[in-house]
């Protein structure tokens, strides 16, 4: 059943690209060094990688679409 956006409730938007999206931002990672986290849309860690090829690579692979996050 189609619901109207306009009655999307935050939850329901949340859950928007729940699958298909990951985002990747830089991070520190505890020695210092920049790192790259993956997270799902809802904002969950996934993994934090150490370069951003690799990050974009892994959701790719697991067939997503990559953001990136400022």
């Amino acid at each position: 059943e189609l619901q109207d956006i306009y009655e999307l409730t935050s939850r329901d938007l949340a859950l928007v690209g729940l699958n298909d999206v990951a985002y990747v931002r830089a991070i520190k990672s505890d020695d210092g060094a920049v790192a790259w986290a993956i997270h799902a849309a809802d904002g969950t860690p996934i993994a934090v990688v150490d370069d951003r090829d690799t990050a974009f690579a892994a959701i790719i692979q697991n067939d997503m679409e990559p953001l990136s996050a400022h």
